[in-house]
């Protein structure tokens, strides 16, 4: 290491991938995660990074290429951090993203089980249905894309191949209008400016579409000129809202929501079941894989009819009411007040009267609930990224369901948390990858696990 400087080029043989996608080599020992590289290939590797037991550094030249190197799709590839695997064949991702998961039940969790092989989509393109777009100024100029990869700088872009086309037009729209009217842009550093963010959400069966825009107030001028404009660009729209976010924290929205066109929410479908989407609902942005990854839990489940349903950070009720309709009774649980109250309404929308929603802490409501001589036959757990907090773990093993499900978005918090519950007298049986979000390292999984103390 400290014969190897920041800037020196080397020649690396890249016999690995790590879970974000880089390439792993080794110099001189050292680990190297080199950016752009793919497994099998050998490369010519320039140092960005030094740290104490591994290398950063970017593909200088490709020495031998792997036969899963295609040529990315998109003209912003090498500057947007968002689609990190574009150089990868779509073949190549899905196998990339089961050896992930694979990997971190090993090396995290020390969970011996077989993992299914990922199941793709056949048409991975345009999937989204929201999108956030960092709005900046430069060079006297609002523009708008995404963020370069670990930075705050902002890649102006004027198509994406993951969004929706609608959605790229609405963010455009806004940045044309911004520019027209000299609306000034928030400036983090000092504190100063206007518009934030432009967030869409589109219904993907419905095709009804909602713009966001964020802001640093309650109000922002030209409001009509605004409205006018996304009417005459864009088709079905249906909401245009003003979300205030007033906080320097890397929050994207605010609480508070002022409807300036049309409605507060939109409608859209995962397979029969339709659901409203408020601006701060959270819903699952590929509504295709949502389908395939909500029948693959309710596969798991084997529901018979009779059983007491647990759903842990139900959100917006999406996995309760697919449960309920073959469940005995569903409880679902979230901290956030206002998600509850848009799960009761999708529970009635959809006829759903078996459903419980209930706001509160999940550790808090679940002890409640035993309390109450209440116990789940089958808990689901659908976390965030940080995976299931300790309490919520405990009171899970206390309640003793025969089965969990656990739907999960970071392999290594899911590896954390089976380690958890193996430990505790249950055993992971399938393991199956889907993959959410093509051309991007992230993965999402749906686990099967099963009561063995019991037995």
């Amino acid at each position: 290491m400290q014969n190897v400087n920041i800037g020196d080029i080397y020649e690396v043989c890249i016999d690995n991938m790590a879970h974000e996608g880089q390439g792993v080599g080794r110099l001189n020992g050292i680990a190297v995660f080199v950016k752009g590289a793919l497994k099998g290939e050998k490369v010519l590797a320039q140092i960005d990074e030094k740290h104490k037991n591994y290398l950063n550094a970017h593909v200088e030249k490709i020495l031998e290429q792997s036969q899963e190197r295609i040529m990315p799709k998109c003209q912003y590839a090498d500057k947007c951090g968002g689609c990190t695997l574009q150089h990868l064949s779509y073949s190549g991702q899905l196998e990339f993203k089961k050896h992930v998961v694979e990997e971190s039940l090993k090396r995290i969790g020390k969970i011996d089980a077989s993992v299914f092989d990922t199941m793709g989509m056949s048409n991975p393109l345009h999937y989204r249905d929201k999108a956030e777009y960092p709005l900046s100024f430069r060079d006297g100029v609002v523009e708008s894309g995404f963020y370069a990869a670990k930075s705050h700088e902002v890649i102006g872009i004027n198509s994406c191949m993951i969004q929706n086309s609608v959605s790229v037009d609405a963010m455009k729209t806004v940045v044309e209008w911004a520019n027209d009217y000299k609306i000034t842009v928030y400036d983090k550093k000092t504190g100063k400016g206007l518009l934030r963010h432009v967030i869409t959400k589109i219904g993907f069966a419905t095709k009804e579409v909602m713009v966001i825009v964020v802001a640093d107030g309650r109000d922002i001028p030209h409001k009509k000129e605004l409205v006018n404009r996304l009417k005459r660009n864009i088709e079905n729209l249906k909401s245009v809202v003003l979300n205030v976010n007033r906080s320097n924290g890397k929050q994207v929205m605010g609480n508070e929501n002022i409807v300036i066109y049309g409605d507060d929410y939109i409608t859209d479908f995962i397979g029969d079941k339709k659901f409203e989407i408020s601006p701060l609902s959270f819903f699952q942005v590929n509504p295709i894989q949502t389908k395939v990854l909500y029948e693959k839990a309710l596969e798991y489940a084997d529901l018979k009819g009779d059983e007491t349903v647990f759903d842990v950070y139900c959100g917006i009720g999406t996995i309760s009411i697919f449960f309920a309709e073959h469940a005995r009774k569903v409880y679902g649980i979230e901290v956030i007040p206002d998600a509850v109250e848009d799960a009761k309404r999708n529970a009635a929308i959809n006829g759903i009267y078996n459903a419980e929603f209930i706001a509160g802490k999940a550790e808090d409501v679940m002890k409640e609930l035993c309390n109450k001589g209440l116990k789940p036959d089958i808990a689901v757990f659908d976390p965030p990224r940080r995976g299931l907090d300790k309490d919520v773990v405990e009171a899970s093993i206390k309640m003793n369901p025969e089965k969990i499900i656990y739907v999960s978005c970071n392999p290594t918090t899911l590896a954390r948390d089976l380690r958890i519950f193996e430990d505790n007298g249950y055993k992971t049986k399938k393991v199956q990858p889907v993959d959410m979000f093509p051309y991007t390292h992230h993965v999402e999984c749906v686990v099967l696990m099963t009561n063995v103390k019991n037995k």
